[in-house]
């Protein structure tokens, strides 16, 4: 599976191109602002995109209107057609978000229902009673996302639904000829809906990635050979900036240990999910880090570990937003990318990860764990990585049996000789290839 061995570069549309946060309407070409970014993606050594909501909807994308139609502030489809034609000369995937838990106000199927009630041929597309009201006071009530009376929830037991839904899925692929979907609110999809999905998307095209929105529990529910190849990792999300601000590199390798450690009760060995410090929803890396100087560290750690890392624009040079500004803060419009020492770092490891069968499909071990230091190891059987972290702001003596004398660090190329000792730079990062 290509996605396994690539590097995801996310972007939230309607906040790249700048767009208005309402739908007002007037249909402007802004979506051609990604092909202009394209050199920028390429340096990065990222190799996928994923756009968050790029379909018509009420406001921030996850209320569609049209599913089969881009938002009319990001332009036309034959638009995107071009963003995905120009990123995939580029060798760069396309993966976009699929909101099918939900839709807006202003889906016209449910539009339809508030027009025609009980006449309306698409009254069973959703959970509605005709005796109820909402809090829009339709005279009807409905059920609404967590609560949420703008998102209006799908019935994906409808056969029509599921239908109109996959025939959509086809119509991108066909037309888009996209890569692979994110499913936003995955934990909430019903899980007969995930495995029709699946089989539709294997028989359209080979190798089609399908990652689920995931946040707690146990991800093998959707997670498996019958319906999604993948799911985010907020567990690890949380410890990766946890251990850092409070030096206890205990709490990410724990959770490692349980997700992709060797014993055989750990959770997602052999498993990819989508590995990220930060994303569209939550306060940027660079303002959750109590000190910069962990920056480099967090991202060798995030791509060393098992996964599939994902960037957030913007993150890769440390632009800085908090979630209490609100939504809008997270996903900004940038006039131009910007390149500076961490942009080169985690280019480096971008290219190091693409390149590396350890990395894409090693096992984990953990080596050495203090509170200010780890290191693990990543393992398949023609090579060896260890990834050694110090989060510490002095020098580490590392003291530990390396199972030879030598390795080569694949961020500097520099041989390292283990029989001299291992002393750790302060806030470094090593990728050591280990010689046979």
């Amino acid at each position: 599976m290509w996605a396994y061995e690539s590097v995801f570069y996310q972007i939230y549309p309607l906040g790249f191109t700048g767009a208005p946060f309402e739908n007002d309407g007037q249909q402007v070409n802004r979506i051609r602002k990604v092909i202009d970014w394209i050199s920028h993606i390429e340096k990065l050594g990222t190799n996928a995109i994923y756009f968050s909501p790029i379909f018509e909807s009420d406001t921030h994308g996850y209320n569609t209107r049209d599913y089969r139609m881009i938002d009319k502030r990001l332009g036309t489809n034959e638009d995107f057609k071009e963003v995905c034609d120009k990123l995939h000369e580029a060798n760069i995937k396309v993966v976009i978000d699929g909101v099918f838990n939900h839709v807006g106000r202003g889906f016209w199927a449910f539009q339809d229902v508030l027009k025609n009630r009980e006449n309306s041929p698409y009254l069973h597309w959703f959970h509605i009673s005709l005796d109820g009201n909402s809090n829009y006071n339709d005279g009807l009530w409905y059920e609404g996302w967590e609560g949420h009376y703008d998102l209006v929830k799908l019935n994906l037991q409808n056969e029509e639904v599921v239908n109109y839904l996959l025939e959509t899925v086809g119509f991108w692929i066909d037309y888009f000829d996209i890569d692979g979907i994110r499913l936003d609110v995955a934990y909430l999809l019903d899980r007969n809906f995930a495995r029709r999905l699946r089989s539709f998307c294997d028989s359209k095209k080979q190798e089609f990635f399908l990652v689920g929105e995931m946040l707690h529990g146990d991800y093998n529910g959707l997670m498996n050979d019958e319906m999604l190849h993948s799911a985010t990792n907020y567990e690890c999300y949380k410890g990766l900036y946890s251990s850092f601000n409070s030096m206890n590199m205990f709490e990410i390798v724990h959770s490692l240990l349980r997700q992709f450690g060797p014993e055989n009760w750990t959770l997602y060995k052999g498993k990819h999910l989508l590995t990220f410090v930060d994303n569209h929803d939550v306060t940027r890396i660079a303002s959750i880090l109590q000190n910069e100087n962990h920056l480099v560290p967090i991202y060798g750690l995030a791509f060393g570990m098992p996964g599939i890392p994902c960037v957030y624009y913007g993150s890769e040079w440390g632009e800085k937003a908090d979630k209490s500004q609100g939504d809008p803060a997270l996903r900004p419009c940038f006039d131009a990318p910007q390149w500076n020492a961490l942009t080169e770092q985690i280019a480096k490891m971008a290219e190091i990860k693409k390149q590396s069968k350890a990395l894409n499909y090693g096992s984990f071990r953990s080596v050495l764990l203090t509170n200010k230091q780890c290191i693990f190891e990543r393992k398949v059987d023609e090579e060896r990585v260890l990834i050694a972290i110090n989060a510490d702001g002095e020098y580490f003596d590392a003291h530990f049996d390396a199972g030879c004398g030598q390795a080569v660090d694949l961020l500097t190329n520099e041989v390292h000789d283990f029989g001299g000792g291992s002393k750790l730079s302060p806030y470094s990062v090593q990728y050591w290839k280990m010689e046979r």
